[in-house]
């Protein structure tokens, strides 16, 4: 049965939807930097309706923005629902910005129906989440949690070479308030953090169940360059047993540690491996026996032990093919992000509030890293709540039904209205 809630915000959100990929609009998909002009139109584009719905509206000194409608009792600590504006480039539209949708809806719709509750209800806005365009995901958490490092801000830009540091001054932040390992927000103030997000895989999707209520969320050890350095050399003129050849040292790594993978899934760990990206230097050619090649590796793991257990065993490959074949790898300085544990508490609330209302979830892990880790892991009580979606996401492809969102916004508002005083 589709309730009031569902039938009498589904336009609004789809306004929001479609208002937000014509602001960002790039080929088939859509692009929107983290500290970016285009990033900073959609937070401008939503405090407007924020100010529409006499909302408090605050900008931390990281540039995420806090939008809140008072509660009753304003001495006890917030619940705060949000996600991030950010996309990767040519991506698609849904990933965080569902989640700032489903979060805005909810407020809209309490001033509609004059609810105030007990507590404020806070919608947060963040900035750069995606990993996609510096190498570091959660910049705008991190920041105002004060977690970001010197190492972070020297970043450079996937395409322009500037660096974080750079792109975080240009939109008007200090990026030394943001490293100082202290947050620049009053953590103690949150009560609680729900991240609506679409899935990004295909579980709810390929079942009749559209929303999921999340256990668990992967964390990762990232190496954004890794260089393997052999030595170019004529391809016809040095046979086999003289070459020392980067590409097929690269490949046997790669290969190793497919297989290796194989053998911790059997084992039972919970573990995925990706390289993403692979270059050859810019001088190769048919006729060269290539020298060098850059690489990347994301390891990804619901578990920290299984995520050190797998990159040492790749820092271990790496050395025996380097021996083998006569060649060096290089790895940068890696990147970590850690897993996180959902609030067993709120996880449950959220499940209650979703069942009472009679709407269908279902528990179900999430294998990508979302801002929610950054809360969890310091304490905040951190949930998430999954929307089916299709064609995946990271690509200019992804889609999400708009039913299927709504149905996860009223999870979101049950929530919210159930939550206790």
């Amino acid at each position: 049965m589709v309730s009031e809630f569902q039938l009498k915000n589904t336009e609004f959100a789809q306004k929001c939807f479609d208002d937000i990929r014509a602001m960002s609009k790039d080929g088939l998909g859509v692009s929107r930097q983290g500290y970016s002009p285009v990033e900073t139109a959609v937070l401008e584009y939503f405090k407007k309706i924020g100010q529409q719905l006499n909302l408090e509206i605050q900008t931390d000194k990281a540039g995420n923005v806090w939008m809140t409608l008072p509660g009753k009792n304003r001495d006890l600590p917030a619940l705060v629902s949000g996600s991030h504006v950010d996309s990767v480039p040519q991506g698609g539209n849904y990933d965080g910005l569902a989640g700032v949708v489903a979060a805005l809806t909810v407020a809209k719709w309490m001033r509609e129906i004059n609810y105030q509750p007990e507590r404020d209800y806070t919608v947060l806005m963040m900035r750069m989440e995606e990993s996609s365009w510096f190498g570091k995901c959660y910049v705008g958490s991190l920041g105002m949690t004060g977690q970001l490092t010197e190492q972070d801000l020297s970043l450079k830009h996937r395409s322009t070479g500037k660096t974080l540091r750079e792109t975080i001054q240009e939109c008007g932040f200090n990026p030394d308030e943001l490293t100082t390992g202290k947050p620049v927000v009053d953590l103690s103030k949150i009560a609680g953090f729900i991240e609506l997000h679409i899935e990004q895989g295909p579980t709810l999707d390929s079942s009749d169940v559209r929303v999921g209520i999340v256990t668990g969320i992967r964390g990762n050890i990232r190496h954004k360059t890794i260089k393997c350095i052999g030595e170019t050399a004529h391809s016809g003129a040095v046979d086999k047993q003289f070459r020392h050849d980067a590409v097929l040292a690269f490949s046997e790594l790669a290969y190793r540690m497919d297989c290796l993978w194989d053998e911790w899934l059997k084992a039972g760990k919970d573990l995925v491996f990706t390289i993403g990206v692979v270059h050859t230097s810019a001088t190769s050619a048919i006729a060269i026996v290539p020298g060098e090649v850059t690489f990347c590796t994301d390891i990804r793991s619901l578990h920290r032990e299984t995520l050190d257990g797998f990159h040492a065993l790749l820092l271990e490959e790496a050395e025996k093919i380097a021996q083998k074949r006569g060649v060096k790898f290089e790895f940068d300085q890696n990147i970590v992000s850690e897993p996180l544990a959902i609030h067993g508490e709120l996880m449950n609330h959220l499940e209650k509030s979703a069942q009472d209302a009679g709407l269908k979830v279902r528990k179900v892990p999430s294998g990508a890293g979302h801002d929610s880790v950054v809360f969890g892991n310091l304490g905040v009580p951190a949930a998430m709540i999954f929307v089916a979606n299709q064609d995946g996401s990271h690509n200019p492809h992804e889609k999400m039904k708009i039913e299927d969102f709504i149905q996860g916004a009223d999870v979101l508002w049950n929530a919210v209205k159930d939550f206790p005083g």
